[in-house]
């Protein structure tokens, strides 16, 4: 079969990140507060895997990589997997399930009133994402699933009210979703264009 290396390759890439983070803690290489570089680390691994989830439509688009569709599964199902270790290490490792905290931190700290907001939203885009789901929301499944894009963005502006001073990382991701939005919109309008050029020759 064509290409089946790309799957299992692709799957062990995805993991990499939480295999070096591992041994990085293992090695105690993660400083003098190993807590917050695990949080850092799967969040922001959360955070690029939603953009390069968005990026699978681009490529095929406009270089032809029907392949990074084939892998946007699961590289949407990485994401909420890292969003998941993120969630954890806060509530176990920064919390220890201290329900009260957390509901008080929830109302209290926009950055994570917003994270949270994005873990939920992400829920029903992970539970959704197989195939006998896809069939049976029909359309709704086209519907439900923009919220790709909202995700991202509530990401974004959780990084960036977390890091409160030095906002270049999150500005960077910003753009680039920024970029990616202006894909979908601009082939939106061509997609509309295309229809209303084949109705006019139709009537």
């Amino acid at each position: 079969m064509r290409n089946e290396w790309l799957k299992p390759a692709v799957f062990l890439l995805c993991l990499s990140p939480l295999m070096v983070l591992g041994w990085q803690l293992y090695a105690g290489l993660l400083g003098a507060n190993p807590i917050d570089e695990v949080a850092d680390s799967t969040g922001a691994w959360t955070l690029r895997f939603l953009l390069i989830t968005l990026l699978a439509t681009p490529l095929r688009r406009y270089f032809g990589w029907g392949w990074a569709i084939r892998m946007r599964r699961m590289l949407g199902l990485y994401a909420f997997f890292y969003a998941t270790l993120h969630l954890l290490t806060y509530l176990w490792l920064d919390q220890f399930f201290d329900w009260g905290e957390i509901w008080l931190d929830v109302l209290d700290r926009p950055f994570i009133t917003v994270g949270m907001l994005a873990f939920v939203l992400l829920l029903p885009l992970a539970a959704t994402s197989n195939r006998y789901m896809v069939r049976r929301l029909g359309r709704g499944w086209k519907r439900l699933h923009r919220l790709a894009y909202v995700i991202p963005a509530l990401g974004v502006l959780h990084f960036w009210w977390l890091v409160k001073a030095d906002v270049l990382e999150p500005l960077v991701y910003g753009v680039l979703l920024a970029a990616l939005l202006a894909s979908r919109i601009q082939a939106g309008r061509r997609r509309r264009a295309g229809s209303a050029v084949r109705e006019g020759c139709i009537s």
